[in-house]
């Protein structure tokens, strides 16, 4: 590619909304640009890597014996209502009709429609195993979309589905799948590592995520370095080992006044205690689920959602209303609490007092379990074996001290709420775990048969016998991961590509385009280059070299040779992208050092 014949534009500043390097280096790059809150499109340089993403998906999943096909992203709702998938899904599935008023969605996953293929498609054991793929824009309308195209409303998504005869081979196929993206993100580059997760709207039962470290990725995981057990903070089923229970003695109930004490800090002080033996409150509000949830009804955007997503009372009707209890310095886990009041996520809100004082006696500031009413209360473990603790008094300007767990207060559930943090115990070892943060690049699920038995999708065995095919699904965000390497490769001057995803292996920087002679060697080098199997840019532009030099940069691209200053002696600068020394050898030596460099990296 000639940069002089194509359309590269480059920003010297980042849009305001950018936040993350990834964000700001993409769009200065000019390989990304917004269309629309959430909604991006690719540009040259940006969209070569994304097929260079796919394509070592594409040679991992192949080798691994899955078979690529295309479903459209055009999906009935029918086959969401089989599953129930329709009103449990929530605001993200992006619904519309067509001019029969039939229903659709925009794809967000494709488990349906697989399921639907297969079960029109398979009927013998020996049809299987099986595992299909495709490559494909998924749409999820995000409340929030942010940070580029990490957390966007449309993205490109690798999903696979791997379909068994039982749980044995749907180990083998989860083993593959497994082994398959251990493969693709080191081929990307990236520094990862996999975590237990939560399957989240998916559904199954064991899920595991492909996490890409970096300072501002979104999830927040913890792991141990004496056993090696990994987690997502948020991953419901892990279980931090519980404070051994207090032996100090009983105290009475005690309301003290503390005025404008509303904070667990406001406590700490005003108390002169720690925040470990204060109890945090914080109010739901339960929606009833509905299939008008996200539908585009008439006065839905003036009833049903704010500007920012959020719900309103038009569509969803009160359940209940939750206050959930953890100790002071905690934090509550979102996730461990949906799936303790056994809802969907997105029926389930954080709630102002104001809004559920009145039915339950909550107020602002001062709420604690004693005094509650109308409202169930959720637990955390760890508060039943504390003692003496200090709790709001469910009274304006008072708290209570000395509150005890079943002598003064019960709760209607009582589990594991707390997310967990660096310090906690491993729960397999004990050992202090760690925590860090990074972006989820992947995630595989064992999904059993919670859809072939939805959508009756089954084979016969050997002695004609009935069975529901055993499924796992496996997606890799083929788009979040380029972010994700923009993430690790980055410095202050713009991207560093490792070679294997990058736009291209080298540049070629004409320092004086106005020089004929110099414009023929630079040509020379460009056409041996490609004639290597080195795929090249040469910037012939008629831009001062500074200009070209910082384009070089911000682009990323690992190999740059620059005819400069010492062309007429034969001579040539030689630098990699990755490194601040520049070499100056022969131009042949140049092309075959390049050449040498893509075929070892690639």
């Amino acid at each position: 590619m000639r940069l002089s014949q194509a359309h590269i534009k480059t920003l010297r500043e980042a849009p305001s909304e950018a936040e993350i390097p990834s964000h700001v280096w993409l769009l200065r790059a000019g390989m990304i640009y917004k269309m629309a809150s959430g909604i991006y499109g690719y540009m040259i340089m940006g969209w070569r890597t994304v097929r260079k993403i796919e394509q070592i998906v594409r040679e991992e999943m192949d080798a691994a014996g899955a078979f690529e096909i295309l479903m459209s992203p055009l999906q009935p709702a029918d086959l969401w209502r089989e599953t129930g998938r329709w009103s449990v899904y929530g605001p993200e599935l992006w619904r519309l009709r067509d001019r029969h008023a039939r229903e659709f969605c925009l794809s967000p996953t494709c488990e349906e429609v697989v399921t639907d293929i297969v079960r029109s498609e398979i009927s013998s054991h020996k049809q299987l195993p099986l595992n299909l793929y495709h490559i494909q824009t998924k749409y999820r309308d995000e409340a929030r979309p942010r940070y580029g195209i990490m957390r966007s409303r449309e993205f490109i998504m690798k999903d696979a589905y791997s379909f068994d005869l039982n749980a044995e081979g749907l180990d083998e196929s989860y083993r593959k799948m497994f082994d398959a993206y251990t493969k693709v993100f080191t081929r990307c580059g990236l520094d990862f590592f996999t975590v237990y997760a939560d399957s989240g709207a998916i559904g199954g039962k064991d899920s595991e995520e492909f996490v890409a470290l970096c300072d501002y990725g979104e999830s927040d995981v913890v792991y141990c370095d004496a056993c090696g057990f990994a987690a997502t903070a948020s991953q419901s089923d892990f279980k931090d080992a519980p404070a051994s229970p207090s032996d100090e003695a009983l105290e009475d109930v005690k309301e003290v006044y503390t005025p404008d004490v509303k904070t667990i800090e406001d406590v700490k002080n005003f108390l002169e205690t720690t925040a470990d033996k204060t109890m945090k409150a914080l109010l739901f509000v339960v929606y009833k689920d509905s299939e008008d949830i996200g539908r585009d009804t008439a006065g839905a955007d003036a009833e049903g959602a704010d500007a920012n997503g959020d719900k309103g009372a038009g569509v969803y009707e009160v359940s209940e209303y939750v206050c959930a209890f953890v100790r002071g310095d905690r934090e509550l886990n979102m996730t461990k609490l949906v799936n303790a009041l056994d809802v969907s996520e997105h029926l389930v809100e954080f709630a102002d007092s104001s809004t559920m004082s009145e039915e339950t006696g909550c107020v602002g500031g001062f709420t604690g379990p004693t005094r509650l009413r109308n409202c169930k209360i959720v637990v955390d473990s760890e508060l039943v074996g504390l003692k003496n603790l200090i709790a709001g008094a469910c009274k304006e300007g008072y708290h209570l001290t000395g509150v005890n767990y079943g002598r003064d207060y019960e709760a209607d559930i009582v589990t594991d709420l707390k997310l967990a943090r660096a310090g906690d115990p491993c729960p397999v070892c004990g050992a202090a775990l760690k925590a860090s943060r990074g972006i989820e690049v992947g995630q595989v699920f064992k999904l059993g048969t919670k859809y072939s038995e939805a959508m009756g999708a089954t084979y016969r065995d050997e002695h004609m016998e009935e069975h529901h095919i055993v499924m796992g699904c496996y997606g890799i965000g083929v788009t979040r991961t380029m972010a994700a390497v923009v993430e690790q490769y980055h410095d202050d001057k713009g991207i560093i590509w490792p070679m294997s995803v990058a736009p291209y292996h080298a540049i070629v920087t004409l320092a004086k385009p106005d020089d004929e002679a110099a414009l023929k060697m630079a040509e020379g080098i460009y056409e041996d280059l490609l004639a290597n199997g080195v795929e090249a840019v040469l910037d012939d532009r008629d831009e001062r070299a500074g200009v070209k030099f910082n384009d070089a940069d911000i682009f990323g691209i690992p190999i740059r040779i620059t005819v400069g200053r010492k062309y007429a002696e034969g001579i040539v600068e030689y630098k990699l992208r990755r490194e601040s020394e520049m070499k100056e050898m022969t131009s042949a030596d140049a092309v075959a050092l390049a050449t040498e460099t893509v075929r070892a990296e690639v």
